[in-house]
């Protein structure tokens, strides 16, 4: 895809963009679940607590490939795609895969908040405290996006990459 065929628009609305959030959710759950199933027989694993960190590792991993993947060759995950999003540096070009890969580590900022929150208040954390906390931790930090002046993540200010509103044009019929 060569750039005249896109149009870039304004930054996609916050909506749209915890949309994509959401439904990247679902497609990483996904891919958690088939490298679950992969790590699983390679390793013998036979209780689930068996080679845990092991699993956390490999997932996180296979997460990180994925987002670099996409982000340095079209700019867009799957998600991305759906919801016609795209992630570009500063000068309107793809990420490079290191740009990418610091980018995957910073979007953690999203959780980290809310963990540690968890961890001083509530060592132990039962479901409803997780899911609140994270839930607010995300609310939290979605408010950020919303005031800055660029309407960015924190993590793209960071890292130098903004999230631009990506449309095929269509070509006129003659």
């Amino acid at each position: 895809m060569t750039r005249p065929e896109w149009a870039e628009a304004e930054i996609p609305g916050l909506f749209r963009r915890l949309a994509c959030f959401a439904y990247e959710g679902v497609l990483l759950f996904a891919l958690a679940v088939v490298t679950g199933l992969i790590f699983s027989p390679l390793v013998q694993q036979r209780h689930a607590l068996d080679y845990r960190y092991g699993l956390m590792v490999t997932v996180a991993s296979v997460f990180a490939l994925y987002f670099v993947y996409f982000w340095s060759k079209s700019g867009q995950t799957l998600a991305m795609q759906t919801w016609h999003i795209r992630v570009l540096d500063l000068q309107g070009r793809p990420l490079s895969r290191g740009r990418a890969l610091l980018r995957y580590a910073l979007s953690w900022l999203w959780f980290l908040p809310a963990l540690a929150g968890l961890y001083l208040f509530d060592r132990q954390g039962s479901g409803r405290a997780v899911f609140c906390a994270l839930l607010a931790g995300i609310f939290a930090y979605a408010l950020l996006a919303k005031l800055s002046p660029q309407k960015q993540f924190l993590h793209d200010r960071i890292c130098g990459t903004r999230l631009v509103t990506w449309r095929r044009v269509k070509s006129p019929d003659i």
